[in-house]
């Protein structure tokens, strides 16, 4: 049932906000392209299996960095299936550099900017080597707030440059004044560049932001009560708050709590049984490759062989060790694209 909220939101303030028309429009790109293959079963199902892909989230596999990060949507969605695709990444402990991770990207968006990487990463390290080696959940976070909050967190650079030099952004405006009154940034030391900048003041200027920014941002509330926490901040400071605190993980409703981060026993059991399905089918095919028209499985046999198969794989039978950075460990993300395909299987319409 539609809420009140919605039915008094006007018609194409609604399209706006849910970016109906940017998926219209990709929809009949993919239709396009594809209208051969689609010919076969119908543009109704089309459709129907686009829009069902879009609310599971699975739309943004393999698609272009420009479609993933169009929406507010796609780019929660993108995170949600890196987590998914790689958290045995995490569950078996292993410790990556910034070109691994990247490499893990590019699996899922093969044009991913390398300069996004950069920043989650510096989240991570602040000052220390880029090629130092990062845990999992650790730049998972960090590249959460950094990919989702990117063009708000540009202009929080530029805002917290301007402070940090002396200069005042657009002329700070303090809220509680009903005279309009101005207060000028005062000029820093030394000592004060080290330091950072004045939180409150950092925080007038960013719920001026926040007002006015057309991206999405996070809640201003709880901006307000990160900075309301300390006198004086730093630009990455202030980035490790927001990527560490749970209210805005929670807002953001992309990934689970941190404690959370390795538990998903429904989706372990299915892909465990997509797993072996698929390796039955490849078994088949290879004995079907060898001996044409001597193998074939009927259905009564393909369920009696699957009851035969020994206990499931293993997550560390997925276990990737860090090797070259270009290399690609297609065994991770295996089991979650069988699954994915298992459910949405138009995205195979499009590489």
């Amino acid at each position: 049932m539609l809420s009140p909220e919605r039915l008094a939101q006007p018609d194409y303030e609604y399209l706006a906000q849910r970016h109906v028309l940017t998926y219209m429009e990709d929809a009949v790109c993919q239709l396009l392209e594809n209208r051969e293959d689609i010919s076969q079963y119908g543009i109704a199902r089309f459709f129907t299996e686009y829009f069902n892909s879009v609310c599971q989230g699975t739309h943004i596999l393999f698609r272009e960095f420009s479609f993933i990060q169009a929406t507010p949507h796609n780019r929660a969605s993108f995170l949600r299936a890196f987590w998914r695709c790689f958290r045995t990444v995490g569950k078996n402990g292993d410790l990556l550099t910034m070109r691994e991770y990247h490499c893990l990207l590019q699996l899922l968006c093969p044009d991913f900017p390398l300069e996004l990487t950069q920043k989650a990463a510096r989240i991570v390290l602040m000052d220390d080597a880029m090629d130092c080696l990062m845990s999992f959940s650790d730049f998972l976070f960090a590249f959460q707030i950094q990919f989702y909050y990117s063009e708000f967190l540009d202009s929080v650079a530029a805002i917290y440059q301007d402070l940090l030099s002396g200069k005042n952004p657009n002329t700070v405006i303090v809220p509680t004044s009903s005279s309009g009154q101005h207060r000028q940034r005062p000029a820093l030391g030394e000592a004060s560049m080290l330091e950072g900048v004045e939180a409150s003041l950092f925080y007038q200027c960013l719920e001026n932001l926040c007002d006015r920014h057309k991206y999405s941002c996070p809640p201003p509330a709880l901006v307000k009560e990160i900075l309301s926490n300390v006198q004086r901040l730093t630009f990455y400071g202030f980035l490790v708050a927001l990527s560490k605190h749970h209210g805005i993980n929670q807002a953001l409703g992309a990934l689970p709590d941190k404690g959370d981060l390795m538990h998903d026993p429904a989706m372990d059991e299915e892909l465990e049984r997509l797993v072996v399905r698929s390796r039955l089918h490849r078994t088949a095919q290879q004995h079907r490759g060898e001996e044409p028209g001597a193998f074939a499985f009927q259905r009564r046999d393909k369920l009696e062989a699957l009851e035969r198969v020994p206990s499931a794989p293993t997550p560390n039978q997925y276990r990737w060790e860090p090797r070259e950075p270009h290399s690609t460990p297609i065994t991770l993300l295996e089991p979650y694209l069988l699954h994915e395909f298992h459910l949405c299987p138009q995205r195979g319409l499009k590489s």
